[in-house]
């Protein structure tokens, strides 16, 4: 049994700490949160709080071994929080991926396969590994967004917890931009354009929770795309694309992608056998890619702009394909100024790609 002492992600702020620890701990129920709060083995930032409480990023909550099922203790669970892992190896790993450091933000291009917080069954991640990123600084550095464990790229961190209010406040408004690379199986209906498809959670008749296109009875979800090489040869049938998403719903790029009919390269989950072309010098991963955030900076407002080189087994992918990287040099700003001219607000939801 062990505690795990988790930090609040910016995409997370202002959630009530009940529904925190029931989206984190799915076997938990309300009796049981209420209980472990009551009695003081769930705190915020050490201290006692409701079930009301709203949480903010960078603060701290103790987790004490949750337990399924109703009416049980944390002790008495066959399925217990495996204890976060931050080895020698693993830190070292992540210090060499920093990318940006200063007084206030600190950057690291996270390797695929790498959560970035824990959870059930979930023991090696990034929050566990914070200790590793403090330098000079007296505090943890704080997550403020997350990207899949499987997605590769920018992750911003925040060296302060006033910093990290600012930088979730840009997360959750519109001064952040965030530009991904992807290789579909497919092509997109038109060279560059926007998927407008309200996006939720579902269950599977086998009981795997998805996310899917629900029409009015999910969340509006906005991606812009462009298009910036096809496929030649061997690789004919896949296609380069950039998409910058304008919202930040759980797995919005990926199932948007196979809701077109081209499913991100590797993605088996949304995009079953069509995201496994036979192409043997393809690495078997998912081919998203966080390439660049834009964000200003707390410090001084302007422009902070980082961007992530592709890890090597991408790189080389992108040669054995034929894709020049510096092709893809401009379109970060060819998609904010497309972005700028569309009057997104006024959109009829679930438009599709138009």
């Amino acid at each position: 049994m062990a505690v795990e002492m988790v930090t609040v992600s910016g995409e997370e702020a202002g959630d009530r700490l009940d529904r925190w620890l029931k989206r984190r701990y799915s076997d938990v129920t309300q009796g049981q949160v209420e209980k472990l709060l009551r009695t003081g083995q769930v705190r915020l930032d050490g201290k006692r709080v409701k079930s009301s409480a709203r949480v903010e990023a960078g603060q701290v909550v103790r987790v004490p071994p949750i337990a399924a099922g109703p009416g049980r203790m944390p002790e008495a669970s066959a399925r217990q929080v495996k204890k976060a892992v931050a080895s020698p190896k693993d830190i070292k790993a992540l210090q060499d991926a920093v990318l940006f450091k200063d007084d206030w933000v600190l950057a690291i291009n996270k390797a695929s396969g790498l959560a970035v917080q824990g959870g059930t069954g979930q023991s090696r991640h990034v929050d566990a590994m914070l200790d590793g990123l403090i330098f000079d600084r007296k505090e943890r550095p704080k997550l403020v967004h997350r990207l899949d464990r499987d997605t590769s790229g920018v992750l911003l961190l925040a060296r302060t917890s006033a910093v990290a209010r600012d930088l979730t406040a840009a997360f959750r408004g519109k001064d952040a931009r965030k530009i991904y690379w992807a290789v579909v199986a497919g092509k997109p209906p038109k060279a560059r354009g926007v998927i407008d498809m309200s996006l939720g959670k579902t269950t599977t008749d086998g009981g795997m929770e998805k996310v899917a296109a629900l029409g009015p009875a999910g969340k509006r979800a906005l991606t812009l795309y462009q298009t910036i090489a096809t496929g030649t040869g061997k690789s004919r049938g896949l296609t380069w694309i950039a998409m910058m998403p304008l919202t930040g719903r759980t797995h919005q790029l990926r199932v948007h992608c196979a809701e077109l009919g081209m499913p991100i390269v590797g993605d088996g989950k949304y995009g079953g056998k069509q995201a496994f072309p036979a192409k043997p010098d393809f690495p078997k991963r998912l081919m998203l890619h966080a390439q660049e955030i834009a964000v200003p900076h707390p410090d001084d407002g302007t422009t902070l702009r980082i961007s992530a080189p592709l890890p090597p087994e991408m790189a080389e992918a992108w040669n054995a394909f034929r894709f020049d990287v510096r092709h893809g040099d401009d379109v970060a700003n060819d998609l904010a100024t497309y972005a700028d001219a569309l009057d997104l607000e006024k959109r009829k939801p679930d438009s599709m790609a138009r």
